[in-house]
């Protein structure tokens, strides 16, 4: 782990981010505890435990970890099922414990293993399609709080109950889930640094008491460890092994995946490395412990990490402040949770489920190969009207032939197999060799060599903070036969870093296949215009005094 840095030079940074990064954390946290159906402190205990720990051992110093949708729903649905086999919540606990610290101990088992690495290769699509599914899945569970009334268990249930309870709406309940997302959407076209969720909730609760409205409320909650009496938990039998090791390994697994996504998010922003093995096990630390003392599953959660960093946030500290001030408001404030009315906490949990859902993906599903539409739209579909548990097990097993498949298809093609190099200012090829000075300070030749499914480096994306001459990037793709979605997306933000930085990206010797797919998803023309295409390295040279930057405007089209 990074030593924590205490100069003075960050400390104020990280104690700004740290404390208002809690405020975006406190009523998120909340949320997904209610929606966990272990209580509003289960999502608290959970912020407390996970952030601490992964503070101190993860592998990513910006990152602020905790409760999470993903998280939120596969353990919904784990509690959900582990009180119909026991009766209640209470006789159901100690099963639900075993699955939440046993998936901790997978992922410390992933990263004592050296596997994090491995996650990379999940194919783009069942990652979008179980994440979208999941945020569809969130904004539908709120339809009955938002209305007014507690929700049903699953997602026929509403859409079967619906049509009826809009006959007998509740206003009110309307009135506060509208209002809370209003402020959330609204706020940050006036402060970037105040969370609207956390604003929103603070203002909209008293008013609800004083106005004495007639809505639902959290109610009465656990409000501590000592609620739990660990020594009467008991393992349901009737769970079964089986059930409580795959329930496990899918938390642990998901839990990974939505963990190193977000590193890579931070790695972009901070344009710093992240050690995926040692996230893995303060990721798995922090859900032991979080079980044990009754909170939720979580991981790296990605608008947390965004926010800290924006704050700034750079350090580990930032993480450790998050948590103590998190601890801090719930001895605090934790006497006055049962207040809250439900409809701010759906209007909470939509904002989630929307921040969840890949639009841009969706926005380009009639571009993409069928192959992985298709498998997109199957993990989704699964996701949100059958079992979170058989998509993400259908999704793993669709990404394993998907990954076949392209191996199979890098071979036929003779491809290399060697992965995008470090950064360095790489060994010249024979057409380079002749370069003048003068064109050699304000260029960067990067060789691909690869198939380009994975991203690129951070060091390649840290580029223009390290060379600042540099004027133009041209990326040589001549022994590039085959690209995927994620290829796509990886070049697509290094052409973003590129843009920000005022440099312009030329690329040379594009195969059929590559080009065939940038063109599908628009990234040809409308972030690649032709002119920056050039079929060999000496016409991209020839062009350097005719060459124009990207369009801007075109910059999100994709």
């Amino acid at each position: 782990m990074e030593k924590i840095q205490l100069d003075t030079s960050t400390i104020l940074g990280n104690l700004f981010s740290g404390l208002t990064v809690a405020a975006l954390s406190f009523p998120l946290a909340l949320a997904f505890g209610v929606q966990s159906g272990m209580g509003a402190f289960a999502g608290l205990f959970a912020a407390i435990a996970i952030g601490m720990m992964t503070a101190w051992f993860g592998g990513t110093p910006s990152m602020i970890s905790g409760p999470t949708g993903p998280m939120t729903v596969i353990s919904a649905a784990i509690i959900a099922l582990s009180i119909e086999t026991s009766g209640s919540l209470s006789a159901a606990m100690g099963s639900i414990i075993t699955i939440f610290v046993l998936a901790g101990i997978i992922q410390i088992i992933l990263g004592l293993f050296k596997a994090g690495a491995y996650f990379r290769y999940i194919p783009y699509p069942v990652v979008t399609g179980l994440f979208s599914g999941i945020g569809i899945l969130l904004i539908v569970l709120q339809i009955f709080p938002v209305l007014g009334y507690s929700s049903p268990k699953n997602v026929v249930d509403i859409f079967i109950e619906a049509p009826g309870m809009l006959k007998q709406v509740n206003y009110a309940a309307v009135g506060l889930a509208s209002a809370t997302l209003a402020i959330i959407y609204l706020l940050p076209k006036i402060s970037l640094t105040l969370p609207g969720s956390f604003v929103a909730l603070i203002v909209l609760t008293p008013i609800v008491t004083m106005l004495g409205l007639d809505v639902n409320l959290i109610g009465h909650i656990s409000t501590g460890y000592s609620d739990l009496q660990m020594d009467k938990l008991t393992l349901n039998q009737s769970l079964g092994l089986s059930t409580i090791v795959i329930s496990a390994l899918i938390l642990a697994v998901v839990g990974a995946i939505e963990s190193l996504l977000t590193a890579v998010v931070a790695d972009n922003k901070t344009k710093k490395r992240h050690n995926c093995n040692e996230e893995l096990i303060g990721q798995g630390m922090g859900n032991m412990l979080s079980a044990v003392i009754g909170g939720i599953p979580g991981a790296g959660a990605n608008m947390h990490t965004i926010f800290n960093i924006k704050a700034g946030g750079r350090t580990h500290l930032s993480g450790l402040i998050n948590s103590v001030t998190l601890l801090i408001l719930m001895l605090g404030a934790g006497s006055y949770v049962h207040f809250i009315p439900l409809p701010i906490v759906a209007g909470i949990l939509i904002s989630v489920g929307i921040e969840l859902i890949n639009f841009q993906q969706i926005r380009n599903i009639l571009r993409i190969p069928k192959t992985e539409a298709t498998i997109m739209l199957i993990v989704l579909g699964l996701t949100v009207f059958d079992d979170i548990f058989q998509a993400v097990t259908l999704g793993v097993v669709m990404a394993t032939f998907l990954l076949m498949k392209k191996m199979a298809d890098m071979t036929e093609n003779k491809a290399l197999s060697g992965t995008i190099d470090e950064f360095t200012r790489e060994k010249a090829w024979a057409d380079e060799a002749h370069l003048t000075q003068e064109i050699q300070q304000k260029i960067y030749i990067k060789h691909i060599n690869s198939p380009v499914f994975q991203r690129f480096s951070p060091e390649f994306l840290a580029l223009p903070n390290r060379h600042h001459e540099i004027e133009i990037v041209i990326l040589r793709m001549e022994k590039v036969s085959y690209i995927d979605l994620l290829g796509v997306y990886a070049i697509k933000e290094a052409v973003s870093v590129l843009q920000d930085n005022n440099i312009t990206l030329l690329v040379t010797g594009l195969q059929q296949q590559p080009r065939d797919m940038l063109k599908k998803v628009r990234m040809i023309p409308h972030i690649l215009p032709e002119n920056t295409l050039h079929l060999d390295f000496q016409s991209a040279i020839k062009s350097l005094s005719t060459v124009t930057p990207y369009p801007s405007s075109q910059k999100n089209e994709i």
